[in-house]
Parts: structure tokens; sequence; C-alpha cells
């Protein structure tokens, strides 16, 4: 299914997705290099066995960019003019190597556009869970996506 236009969403829209993404070492380790992360929590395996997790945490940044990666061909894709912005965003599990994620998305907000009278300001609620359904990640996500086309 293609992202839908600002005009097809309503408040409390919610969106089950059905692609999944099991989190590889590989996944962790590039994502860290190319950021610069050099945090031994997510590269340095005998630093992160002796936190207190035991072992390597998935980069946050990779969860939550995979998390909306996971959104986007259900949401926006096509129908995007821009992201606009994220908020709230938590992180209350930490993400192992191994594990399996998923995606979820509700619409929260609609705003016509003051500027831009073919778009509209869709405000959705992605939450990232894991194999034992446990929320990851969510945050809020403020996106800017055209209006149907008349012919539509």
């Amino acid at each position: 299914m293609a992202g839908k236009y600002f005009n097809q969403w309503q408040i409390g829209d919610t969106i089950v997705h059905d692609i999944r993404r099991t989190v590889t070492e590989t996944d962790n380790l590039l994502f860290s290099v190319m950021t610069h992360n050099p945090q031994p929590l997510h590269i340095d395996a005998e630093a992160a066995k002796a936190s207190e997790f035991g072992q390597i945490l998935v980069n946050g940044t990779f969860t939550f960019a995979l998390m909306v990666g996971l959104s986007v061909g259900d949401t926006t894709l096509g129908t995007l003019v821009a992201n606009l912005g994220y908020d709230k965003l938590i992180m209350p599990k930490p993400v192992f190597i191994g594990d399996t994620l998923r995606a979820e998305t509700e619409v929260i907000g609609l705003k016509e556009s003051k500027s831009r009278p073919d778009a509209g300001v869709v405000t959705f609620l992605h939450r990232g869970l894991n194999q034992r359904d446990e929320v990851v990640c969510s945050c809020e996500r403020a996106a800017l996506l055209k209006k149907a086309p008349t012919d539509i």
C-alpha cells in the first residue's frame, strides 16, 4: 500500500505495519561507525559484557530510524512534502542484537497548512515493538503531506 494523502487520514486511524526486521550485528556496527558514535556499549563486546546489560546494546538512533522507516510505506510514501519534526521520543526498553522489531502507527493530529493550500500536517504516533510486544521506542512525527489530486 502506498502512503496516503493528507485528506485521506482521520484521527484515530491505526496501522500495524507488516514489515518486520531482525537487527543484526552488522546493522548496529555500521550505523554506529557511519554516525561517528564510539559508545563502547554499541561497538565493544567486552565493555558491553561488563555492563549491567551483559551484551551489546543496539544504537538507539538506529532503533528510532528503523521504527520510522518501517512505517513509511503505509504512511507517507509518495505523498510526503517534508518531515517537520519529531517529538516525545522515548526508548523505554533496550534493543539487543537479534531482536526482531515491528512498528505500529496511529494518527493523533490533522491540521490544514496555512501556507500551502495543497497540503496539510499529519501527526503520527509511531511505536516500535520487539518480538515480545514490548515497546522499545516511540515518538510523534509531524509530516507535511500533499492533498489528494481532485481526480482521485
